[in-house]
């Protein structure tokens, strides 16, 4: 029998495995919520884990929260470049009919550089200080408009409905269509095998749609004044108003996924996270302050993109192993957000922690998520209206996750609201 035909569900099965035949790429080990006793395994008997056969080819496995940082702040050995593979294990422009994007996440300087400081400005402090009252204001009403007492999915009526409004605004976007947003970043990193798509050829129309639509607004920004508006932002600067078609798109797929699928899957793994742990719940009852350290331990604990690629750029050593030249390396921030050796008690979750946001979800060094303080805002926006007006947001039947080893994603929650 095939390690892939057991169920693999115990650390008591997954210890029977040879180390060298452990291969965490399997989607439906994130799918199934058992990944973590894989990476428990791997932290302890093998940090720095070379997997030789997989379906996304060779790769190594780096687990441990020091590893990895050694790793994402070593941008001139450990190259994001898309050429060489870019920034997610599976290679960047594999897969039948895959669109050869480019994109400055997965760009090595001085070339990044200059495209992500074209951005940036849109989630500047300053900015962020201006979009607060309208992001309150549609969590208000996304949350006034839910029945109380009845069972509804959470994912579709907050967690989309919330992360889409903020980023239709981020991008100024035609309100009533926003859920093309939505749509566009679910098929962005989502293979045939996911049910999201039918095959690559229908992806890659679809994504084609997207950039052809964000073409007619860059189109007519291009000849207006400029606004604070990410494709205005884009049309006007320099670094990205000369872009060609692919790189437009890789950009555009890069600020939409990065704007919508973390946040949207740290609403949901919050309210999953209390239900698990009712006493964490309680304290935020008795003391709501505390949402201000829980949201950093929610985006912790569901470490919503799980993990990061990089190609060696020459021989290195990393945990006492031998990198080649050419590898290609995994850092797993899921994994290094349950190191017992630096985050003490990694595998609960603390709403009261001293320093909650020492992890590794937003990534460190030249490609750290520039959106962290977006994230967290809308965040603790939803936390205190919801806080407001329910006593409970009471999961009611198991999570559905997406089959994914990139995206750490609920895809279905099925709620009751408590009033107060």
């Amino acid at each position: 029998m095939s390690i892939e035909t057991i169920e693999l569900n115990t650390a008591e099965k997954i210890a029977t495995i040879p180390i060298e035949q452990i291969d965490v790429s399997r989607p439906s080990l994130f799918q199934k919520d058992t990944i973590g006793l894989f990476f428990d395994r791997l932290r302890r008997e093998d940090p720095v884990h070379y997997c030789p056969e997989s379906k996304v080819g060779p790769y190594w496995s780096v687990t441990k929260f020091d590893d990895i940082m050694a790793v994402d702040t070593n941008h001139k050995v450990f190259s994001s470049e898309a050429k060489l593979g870019g920034i997610a294990i599976q290679d960047m422009h594999a897969g039948e009919g895959a669109l050869e994007l480019e994109m400055f996440i997965a760009m090595d300087p001085p070339k990044h550089d200059q495209q992500r400081k074209a951005v940036n400005s849109a989630v500047a402090p300053s900015n962020l200080q201006l979009l607060e009252p309208t992001i309150r204001e549609r969590a208000c009403k996304i949350l006034d408009d839910l029945p109380v007492g009845e069972e509804i999915d959470w994912v579709n009526k907050v967690s989309v409905e919330l992360t889409t409004m903020t980023l239709a605004t981020l991008f100024d976007f035609p309100w009533e269509e926003r859920r093309k947003l939505t749509r566009w970043s679910d098929i962005a990193t989502a293979a045939p095998e996911t049910g999201i798509v039918e095959s690559y050829e229908a992806r890659r129309k679809e994504l084609i749609e997207c950039a052809m639509y964000f073409k007619g607004l860059w189109d007519q920004r291009i000849n207006q004044d400029p606004k604070n508006d990410l494709i205005s932002m884009m049309a006007h600067s320099p670094a990205t108003r000369d872009m060609p078609f692919l790189e437009f798109l890789g950009n555009l797929l890069l600020l939409i996924v990065g704007g919508n699928d973390t946040t949207r899957n740290s609403i949901s793994g919050g309210v999953l996270a209390l239900n698990q742990n009712p006493e964490e719940y309680r304290k935020l009852n008795e003391d709501p302050s505390l949402i201000t350290s829980m949201v950093p331990e929610i985006i912790r604990w569901q470490t919503p993109l799980t993990h990061m690629r990089r190609t060696a750029l020459q021989d290195y050593e990393i945990g006492g192993k031998l990198i080649k030249k050419g590898d290609k390396v995994v850092m797993w921030y899921l994994s290094g957000n349950r190191d017992e050796s630096v985050i003490e008690n990694a595998d609960q979750f603390i709403i009261d922690r001293k320093n909650p946001r020492h992890h590794l979800s937003f990534g460190y060094g030249i490609h750290r998520c520039m959106g962290n303080r977006l994230a967290e805002l809308q965040l603790r926006i939803i936390w205190e209206e919801i806080q407001k007006r329910f006593a409970k947001v009471e999961v009611t039947g198991e999570p559905e996750r997406l089959f994914s080893n990139l995206v750490r994603g609920i895809t279905k929650l099925p709620v009751r609201l408590h009033a107060r």
